[in-house]
């Protein structure tokens, strides 16, 4: 019989650009940004060893995995993020009436105005932290934080859904084509 772990222990290293601090709250910084976050979960720990953040539990039970797992999954998006950053791309289709889309940085909002014929324009929030750009009929959302950024397209593709009516018809909106350099579809 295999004998039995007492406690489970991931590490995660960190590049070279990127620093780390933990106090109560686990701050990373990078040349794109500096990302905060607290993982308040019991009988997990987090430990920050030369250039190493250590993630660990004493129990190794299929829930602690889980979430200790998880926690490594989110610290990891926050490198990627403060290192690469991540990028949304959104396609405009508008085959019925022309729509017109502005960035309003001063609100932190997306304005789509004449969307299938409607008077009342549409708004979509911009999250903080998080830049988008529109060229020709393509949306660019950027940004450091993974959550916030695929909030934001996902806030944009929501503001143009169409509700009673056949969707093989009308087919306009702003879709999600690409997430992080993977395109969607394929």
């Amino acid at each position: 019989m295999a004998e039995k772990k007492q406690f489970i222990e991931e590490v995660i290293e960190l590049p070279e650009k990127v620093e780390a601090s933990l106090n109560s709250v686990l701050t990373i910084k990078g040349p794109k940004g500096e990302l905060k976050r607290e993982f308040i979960v019991p009988g997990i720990k987090l430990r920050l060893e030369n250039k190493k953040i250590i993630v660990s539990s004493s129990k190794t039970r299929r829930t602690e995995k889980k979430i200790l797992y998880t926690i490594k999954g989110h610290i990891k998006n926050m490198i990627k993020g403060v290192v690469e950053g991540y990028t949304y791309r959104l396609q405009i289709c508008s085959l019925h009436f022309p729509m017109t889309i502005t960035v309003d940085k001063g609100k932190g909002e997306v304005i789509i105005k004449n969307f299938i014929g409607e008077a009342k324009e549409r708004k979509s929030k911009i999250l903080s932290g998080v830049d988008v750009s529109i060229k020709g009929d393509i949306i660019t959302v950027e940004g450091y934080d993974k959550e916030a950024t695929g909030q934001t397209a996902a806030n944009i593709e929501t503001a143009t859904r169409i509700k009673a009516r056949d969707r093989r018809i009308f087919q306009d909106g702003i879709y999600i084509i690409e997430k992080c350099g993977k395109k969607i579809g394929e």
